[in-house]
């Protein structure tokens, strides 16, 4: 008895064999066109620049550098204008002897012939300083008939000047009436003397190699002692 093939079967049959048959062929070369890369596009245009950042926080300080080479030497400034003349001070004491004076005035006659007429008592700043002593009065000497010398000094502290002599004046007659009051004034520089507070004074006494005789100051004026420092002096 023949038997006849159901037609689903064959179908499925045939299909297996297809895909066996695909299975077993060469596969193709992939198109040379499709399976290359690419050419390299044109580069886009330049972005625009970007907002500006914040500031940062401050750094802490750096150390100092190392010192530089030294600079060149500037140039010469103009001379400029010659300043006054200052006083010379004595080294090592900074005291101002400048413009240190003093006057002791009175209006008051003095009879006596020889002893102490007045004092003034000065404050010397520096002890390399000289003082220039004035004393200015109405002086006589009176001897009718005959010849007599008066003399006025000054002491310093008691002694008579010794830096570089004495500080003196004389007043003398010879055989006349006359009773010649006159304003005169003695003066003098006087050195080596310690600083601090000294006492000059003006006398009268007798001349050398004369006696003693009728002598007058301050008769109906006034009189002064004048009493300046002043720096040392040229050598």
């Amino acid at each position: 008895m023949t038997t006849t093939a159901s037609p689903t079967l064959s179908f499925f049959a045939a299909l297996l064999l297809l895909n066996i048959v695909e299975s077993m062929a060469p596969k193709a070369e992939e198109d040379s066109v499709g399976g290359c890369s690419g050419v390299p596009g044109i580069p886009g245009s330049p972005g625009h620049n970007g907002l500006p950042g914040r500031d940062g926080l401050q750094g802490e300080k750096g150390s100092d550098g190392m010192k530089g080479p030294k600079g060149d030497r500037g140039e010469q400034g103009a001379t400029g204008n010659l300043g006054p003349m200052g006083k010379k001070g004595e080294k090592g004491d900074g005291s101002d002897y400048s413009n240190n004076w003093k006057q002791c005035v009175w209006k008051r006659a003095d009879s006596k012939y020889t002893g102490l007429i007045q004092e003034c008592v000065f404050k010397k700043r520096q002890s390399s300083t000289a003082l220039k002593v004035a004393y200015a009065a109405s002086i006589r000497v009176y001897c009718p008939g005959s010849k007599c010398c008066g003399r006025w000094y000054i002491t310093f502290n008691g002694a008579e000047c010794s830096g570089p002599m004495t500080i003196e004046g004389l007043v003398y007659l010879s055989s006349t009436n006359d009773n010649p009051h006159r304003h005169r004034q003695i003066e003098g520089f006087c050195e080596n003397i310690p600083s601090g507070s000294i006492r000059v004074a003006v006398h009268v006494g007798n001349c050398h190699g004369y006696g003693s005789a009728d002598r007058y100051s301050g008769w109906n004026s006034v009189s002064r002692i004048m009493i300046e420092e002043y720096p040392q002096s040229q050598t």
